[in-house]
């Protein structure tokens, strides 16, 4: 059985010839997603800003803004409407009830769907969450520390494992990828909450996955090809390693396509995450962190020699101009 292959045998592809512009690329796309979030800032959860949200679903699409009237009217708090990507589903976030009982968000839950149900026939109500505000505010400083800690991590594993120029490529990327994931949050308007933290801590697991193996390769041949130009090792470092990225990444997208179709809009943001996060990372590990080890200056180690005769054969790649 011939076995499939999305990468042909003996692909030798440039990729660090195009490495300014993809710096010039994730330059951009990183300053567009910095001033997305500034601007247009994030549609954080009930997880991290505490409160009630409702989840309403209504039988054809309604107005925002009638049915933001109607919550008003009232008297519950000033209430936040967003729309999920399905129209007929409207989130509705109210203050949390001053009261001690128990049972007061229970009451203020039936009281706005009751009356919902009411006002807009066939709508129906989905479900409800609530957190208080000083638990949101511990979520968010745990969120902060749990990614901090992962990208320093990962640094700290790459310069022991490697060399430095490996730790800073490793940080670049990340942060480029962490950016462009907020960006796009910011872009849609997705509910930002702790499935999404869980999303990007999934994401710089397999960004960094994918790195480390190009890492590898490249460390292997600076030892194999110690006369070669730098640019011809990543080179073929990188397309040794295509195979590989491009059918894991493939295979990973094609499970995640799956959540995304028929998995509803409560996993769309976090699957849309991953979706963004595996392309973006497959980009930045292939032209972002390994062509910037050439800007960092990282050369193979010179030949060992006994006798005054370098040891072992060499594989010479051609002149590269600078």
């Amino acid at each position: 059985m011939r076995l499939l292959k999305l990468v042909p045998d003996n692909t030798n592809l440039k990729f660090v010839s195009l490495r300014k512009w993809a710096f010039g690329l994730t330059l951009l796309l990183s300053l567009l997603a910095i001033g997305l979030v500034v601007t247009k800032g994030l549609n954080m959860g009930v997880d991290f800003v505490g409160g009630v949200l409702i989840e309403e679903k209504f039988a054809t699409p309604p107005s925002i803004d009638a049915v933001r009237t109607e919550v008003d009217r009232l008297g519950v708090g000033e209430a936040s409407i967003q729309s999920f990507s399905d129209p007929k589903t409207l989130s509705i976030r109210l203050p949390i009830p001053q009261s001690n009982d128990e049972g007061a968000t229970n009451r203020l839950v039936k009281k706005v769907s009751d009356d919902l149900a009411v006002k807009f026939p066939g709508a129906t109500f989905s479900k409800y969450d609530t957190i208080s505000g000083k638990v949101s505010e511990e979520l968010i400083s745990k969120g902060l520390l749990a990614v901090g800690l992962a990208i320093l991590g990962i640094a700290l594993f790459a310069v022991v494992r490697f060399e430095w120029q490996f730790g800073v490529s490793t940080v670049v990327a990340i942060v480029h990828d962490l950016l462009m994931t907020l960006g796009f949050f910011a872009l849609t308007q997705f509910e930002f909450d702790l499935n999404i933290v869980a999303a990007v801590l999934t994401i710089i697991s397999y960004s960094i996955n994918d790195k480390i193996v190009i890492d590898d390769r490249i460390r292997e041949n600076m030892r194999r090809y110690r006369k070669m130009d730098m640019r011809e090792i990543i080179d073929l470092s990188v397309n040794e390693t295509l195979p590989r990225t491009v059918m894991t990444s493939v295979t990973i997208l094609l499970a995640l396509v799956a959540m995304l179709v028929l998995g509803g809009h409560v996993l769309r943001g976090f699957t849309a995450a991953m979706i963004l996060g595996i392309v973006v990372g497959t980009y930045s590990s292939i032209y972002v962190s390994s062509s910037l080890l050439i800007t960092l200056g990282l050369r193979a180690d010179p030949a060992p020699r006994k006798g005054g005769v370098q040891d072992g054969a060499e594989r010479v790649g051609p002149k590269v101009e600078r």
